[in-house]
């Protein structure tokens, strides 16, 4: 074996390694854009969470936000509504389960599991009916004093908590969270 043959075999390895080297490179930047395509939009991301002004909402009153393309209703109960909230037994219920994305899954359906506060006053639940999503109606609507959905006539209580009609499950409670005093974080 001579000098000249081992420069060949070194030349060779070398080719044969840029060569796959610059095919990964290739493939890497041939891929990324469709890897990349399947992450969420700016605009989406933006809304993946958002503060609420909570402060001109008044003791009785509710307010309706639209998040990720869905109404959430944001209710300031008064002390009327909360007793009739937390009065109601558990056998009463239709859905026993809490739908309350803030506390451990699994969790009962008393009222104090609904709420924001431990006072019971802030009460936020998805504004979407749990049988075929359509909005219900609030302000003290229904036979139970909170919302009712007059499509198929699903009655929910002072805590959104299914009662009587075709819903299967309570209002569900997403992520949400006091930042300050007049300000809600959904998401």
């Amino acid at each position: 074996m001579s000098h000249a043959d081992d420069n060949v075999g070194t030349r060779r390895d070398f080719l044969y390694y840029a060569t796959a080297g610059a095919g990964a490179v290739a493939a890497g930047a041939a891929v990324w854009p469709l890897v990349n395509q399947m992450n969420p939009s700016a605009d989406t991301r933006a809304l993946a969470s958002i503060h609420v002004d909570v402060s001109g909402v008044e003791a009785g009153t509710q307010l309706t936000v639209k998040w990720l393309g869905k109404p959430v209703f944001i209710r300031r109960r008064t002390s009327n509504e909360i007793e009739k909230g937390r009065a109601v037994p558990l056998a009463d219920l239709v859905d026993r389960s809490a739908e309350n994305a803030n506390i451990a899954a699994g969790s009962d359906a008393e009222d104090q599991n609904r709420t924001l506060d431990e006072a019971g006053e802030w009460l936020v639940m998805m504004g979407v009916c749990t049988h075929l999503g359509c909005v219900p109606l609030g302000n003290g609507a229904g036979d139970f004093g909170g919302w009712f959905c007059p499509c198929h006539g699903s009655h929910y209580d002072t805590a959104g908590r299914i009662r009587k009609g075709p819903a299967p499950r309570n209002l569900p409670v997403p992520v949400a969270a006091f930042t300050d005093e007049t300000t809600i974080k959904l998401g």
